[in-house]
């Protein structure tokens, strides 16, 4: 187990999952002690990787494209304080990062994880049900349906209809825009075909913001929809009528000679590897040691 505890937060690795838990130092931004604890599998991280600063450096977990819909709905427009897979690490501890990078990037070798986009969610999302008050106004999510009600300071336009509530269904597409320079963002729901045409003020559908402290949670708001709307990168299924599915067949769990003889097998895959040249003399016995280790 590798583990590295910061004010930050405490990040710990057990060879399959990474888990992240927000430290209690009022510096940790209000989205990260909302979304509270991460558990990122393994096969959702594309790679990790530790700067060094003058004063410390900086931890930083990459996953692969549509594993979080966090990720998907912010496309990297969320504030660094405020992304999760970012740990802030102090000068003293910068052996345990490197060594945390390590334990990380091997179990990736092993376990020939790739950087290519996946075609379903492998985190659940913000957890429910959820409300944030924000902006013009306050969204809740329950799972099944948005409920979107105004302060007073939304346009009359917008608020005098009252509280707006859409199905999860009748969800098209979900728009969310930080707030940049003197431009406004918002969180705003596609409903129907066609795309909306009034700004976010103006749009029942729409919570405009404007820059404050709690604007970054309506993120997770989003990503609490998204997760629950189809993937974006799910193949298409055909309109034809498929052929119905074959059962579903229950696997024995593997044994320990099982687990034995997989290793033995990377061991020899690693072997040829490095002797057609894909591996370097480094890489390949930093891989062969960590096999070593599991057997």
């Amino acid at each position: 187990m590798a583990e590295i505890i910061q004010k930050d937060g405490t990040w710990t690795f057990d060879g399959d999952t990474v888990r992240i838990v927000p430290g209690s130092d009022k510096g940790v931004s209000l989205l990260r002690r909302t979304l509270g604890e991460l558990a990122v599998p393994l096969r959702a991280v594309a790679g990790i990787s530790f700067a060094t600063g003058r004063k410390g450096g900086k931890l930083r977990l990459r996953l692969r494209d549509g594993a979080d819909p966090l990720l998907q709905i912010t496309g990297g427009k969320l504030e660094e304080g405020s992304d999760p897979y970012q740990l802030t690490v102090s000068g003293d501890r910068t052996g345990v990062a490197e060594y945390f990078v390590d334990e990380v990037r091997n179990s990736l070798l092993i376990e020939q994880i790739g950087t290519d986009p996946v075609d379903r969610y492998l985190l659940p999302g913000p957890s429910l049900p959820i409300t944030v008050s924000a902006g013009d106004g306050t969204a809740a999510f329950d799972g099944e349906q948005i409920k979107l009600t105004w302060s007073w300071t939304a346009e009359e336009s917008k608020s005098s209809g009252g509280p707006r509530t859409i199905l999860l269904r009748e969800v098209q597409e979900v728009e969310w825009l930080p707030s940049s320079g003197l431009g406004n963002g918002h969180l705003r729901f596609h409903v129907g075909r066609s795309a909306p045409t009034a700004p976010p003020k103006y749009d029942p559908h729409a919570v405009e913001l404007w820059g404050f402290r709690k604007d970054p949670l309506m993120a997770l708001v989003a990503a609490a929809v998204v997760a629950r709307m189809p993937h974006p990168f799910a193949p298409v299924k055909p309109e034809a009528a498929a052929t119905p599915p074959a059962p579903s067949i229950a696997k024995a769990p593997r044994d320990q000679d099982d687990d034995h003889d997989a290793l033995l097998r990377r061991l020899r895959e690693l072997g040829e590897l490095h002797q057609s040249g894909v591996l370097t003399e480094e890489e390949f016995t930093t891989a062969k040691q960590a096999v070593l280790r599991r057997l």
